[in-house]
């Protein structure tokens, strides 16, 4: 009997790469697709040592509609995880276009080669930014997406959710299950792999790894004069080895239409918390300096998991203090010592 084929597009990234090792070991046959933008190549013997199993790989962008037929072509996939997309903030309200062209483009691509090759289920990659601007900073499915959002790395996010809508309305046959991440951190168990961007970090935990390696002199913690206890933003960060089971729960119990979950730990964790679990992890003392609030920053959201539970039996088993252990584990794999 053949096993289930899959698709992981952006395979080789900090999530994709997760989610790899995790359908691997449940039985599936994974392929690998990214264009190694903000990756690199060495994952895949990472992988491998962790599974007994190299994916084949295909260095492919998405905009590239030719290549990306002849993937379909060479292959029967049975889904498709589509990971893979420009995920700066930052950087999407400087280069708008090329968010657009890159994220939305090349899922419209990826979305008319399933079709033409009958492949007709597909878990996306989504976020929390959908949700903009909310009343209560506790964000459910039920919520009403598209509002004010902040970038254009979450219009992007939101375009795509609305695409796949319009796919499953005019293909009955069509599935999509979308997951809207909170803030995936940590690293694999087995320290061979983590959050490694190519570009400029921008999220919270890869800025923190290289201040305790002494890449950047300090952390730069963007207000402490919020509505919150200590004053810093709170957010919900989830371990990435939960956030890529999540993906498993939701390949497993794909149903027709279009079904959205929350992946989140159900509460939140302030910046000044994180930086307290990393010194306690550690054993050393931070650098950080508060400076001037960032536009666009909420004071507090995280996610109600509930439904998520109920309908996937999937709930977060990892807590922030393992995220740090795991974190620290895999510097001391990569070589990188902690500053003195």
């Amino acid at each position: 009997m053949s096993k289930t084929k899959i698709l992981v597009t952006g395979g080789t990234g900090y999530i994709g790469s997760h989610a790899a090792v995790e359908l691997i070991q449940a039985g599936y046959e994974v392929e690998i697709l990214d264009n190694l933008y903000n990756s690199k190549i060495e994952v895949l013997g990472r992988i491998e040592e962790i599974t007994g199993v190299k994916p084949r790989f295909y260095d492919v962008d998405l905009r590239d509609a030719e290549a990306l037929a002849k993937v379909f072509a060479e292959n029967k996939f049975d889904a498709v995880i589509h990971f893979a997309g420009l995920k700066a903030v930052g950087e999407s309200v400087e280069q708008p276009l090329r968010y657009y062209e890159n994220n939305v483009g090349g899922t419209v691509n990826l979305l008319e080669c399933m079709e033409e090759y009958g492949v007709k289920r597909i878990v996306f990659s989504s976020s929390a930014t959908v949700y903009g601007v909310q009343e209560s900073p506790k964000y459910v499915e039920s919520m009403k997406t598209g509002g004010e959002i902040s970038s254009p790395y979450g219009k992007t996010k939101y375009m795509i959710e609305e695409i796949l809508k319009d796919t499953a309305t005019a293909d009955p046959e069509f599935s999509a299950t979308i997951l809207r991440y909170f803030n995936p951190v940590g690293a694999h168990p087995s320290g061979l792999l983590g959050e490694d961007p190519n570009d400029k970090p921008n999220n919270l935990m890869p800025i923190i790894m290289k201040v305790a390696t002494g890449e950047i002199a300090e952390l730069s913690v963007y207000g402490d004069d919020y509505p919150t206890p200590d004053g810093t933003c709170i957010r919900d960060y989830i371990h990435v080895v939960d956030l890529a089971k999540g993906h498993l729960a939701a390949l497993d119990k794909m149903d027709e239409g279009v079904q959205i979950y929350n992946l989140g730990s159900g509460h939140g964790t302030s910046v000044a918390e994180i930086v307290k679990a990393f010194n306690i992890a550690s054993g050393m003392e931070l650098p950080y300096r508060v400076v001037a609030r960032r536009a666009g920053d909420l004071a507090e959201f995280f996610a109600d998991p509930t439904l998520a539970a109920e309908k996937l039996g999937w709930k977060t088993e990892l807590s922030i203090g393992d995220a740090m252990r795991d974190t620290l584990n895999y510097l001391e794999k990569q070589g990188l010592s902690l500053r003195q």
